[in-house]
């Protein structure tokens, strides 16, 4: 039985002080390092406030193009080009944590934003904003649609749903939206789900105050959100290119050049890349790989030619994704589970 992605628990705030030198082993003597108190470079800082993960990390073959998880606060401000998403936070709210990687099934943690420690009388709550990718997901579902519905069907038996999925305008674009709680804990969430360029975008708020919940409902009308979000459409185009599943196959390619593995052969590599007007592979995005993995199958990237795709008679740009190496298994559909909590 699955939890809904809102119970995701985020392990933060890591900050820890290394020696630069090695450590010396059980039973030897060390001479004291006189220079450590004159040196401050001596000491290495780990960076506060971010969850480090050694080896598999997102990169891309350029600093130019916007990635999804390249979103940032500033001013008070949420802004992610990738997604053209503006979203000014509450007032005395931020983002104090940055969120992991992307996962190799391709889930996001855009922004976890929370009312600053300093705000007086401040109603507790929490406002996630997370972007999983449709190419990658292992759930049997293809857009945020059903997305939202396949987790509100498998909540788990300790929660009840208040509000059923519907759909919602926010923003003045729509937006399906459903509402569940925990009586036992005596928590409620909303779930506002919307898809950009093949991304199910979703704000998760929770809080103890169901008032607090339709307050930030409401201030999320203050978001700017590209034309193209819907909960079952949000295929690119426009400032975007064409997002398509599956692109990559004979049908459209001309010519490619198989990357060869030698290391980390069997772990799951998503890849995301945009495809010229040309058929040319313009843009790379590795959502999670090692160094040695994106390094082999860049240049082979590099060298596939695409036959150009055509809209209303016209080339235009397309995104699509690749999965190399063992991609994650997905999730049989499977029947609501059964719970005495509807």
């Amino acid at each position: 039985m699955r939890f809904p992605f809102s119970c995701f628990l985020l392990v933060v705030g890591l900050s820890l002080t290394l020696p630069a030198g090695g450590q010396s082993t059980a039973g030897e003597s060390s001479p004291k390092n006189t220079d450590v108190p004159d040196n401050p470079q001596a000491m290495k800082q780990i960076p506060s406030g971010v969850i480090l993960v050694k080896g598999a990390w997102s990169s891309a073959s350029d600093s130019v193009t916007p990635l999804p998880e390249g979103g940032s606060v500033t001013g008070d401000v949420f802004t992610d080009e990738y997604f053209g998403i503006t979203y000014p936070l509450p007032k005395g709210w931020t983002e104090k944590y940055k969120g992991p990687p992307p996962s190799d099934s391709g889930r996001y943690v855009l922004a976890e934003i929370q009312p600053t420690d300093t705000s007086p009388g401040t109603l507790r709550g929490h406002v996630l904003v997370t972007a999983q990718d449709m190419f990658f997901t292992p759930l049997p579902t293809t857009n945020a649609l059903e997305l939202t519905a396949y987790e509100k069907d498998h909540l788990h038996s300790d929660y009840t749903l208040d509000v059923p999925p519907k759909q919602i305008n926010i923003a003045g674009r729509p937006f399906t939206f459903y509402a569940y709680q925990s009586p036992v804990a005596e928590l409620h969430w909303h779930v506002l789900a919307t898809e950009i360029r093949c991304h199910a975008v979703e704000f998760i708020l929770t809080s103890r105050d169901t008032k607090l919940l339709e307050s930030l409902l409401a201030d999320m009308n203050r978001m700017k959100l590209p034309a193209e979000a819907s909960p079952s459409g949000g295929e690119g185009g426009g400032a975007f290119p064409v997002c398509i599943k599956d692109y990559a196959t004979d049908e459209h390619l001309i010519a490619r050049v198989d990357p060869i593995l030698t290391e980390h052969r069997f772990t799951a590599i998503p890849v995301r890349i945009i495809i010229d007007k040309d058929g040319k592979v313009k843009h790379i995005h590795f959502l999670r790989a090692f160094p040695d993995q994106s390094a082999v199958i860049t240049p082979a990237l590099l060298q596939w030619k695409f036959k150009p795709y055509l809209k209303d008679g016209q080339p235009v740009e397309v995104e699509t994704g690749i999965m190399f190496g063992r991609a994650p298994p997905r999730i049989a559909s499977s029947p609501r589970p059964k719970s005495s909590t509807q």
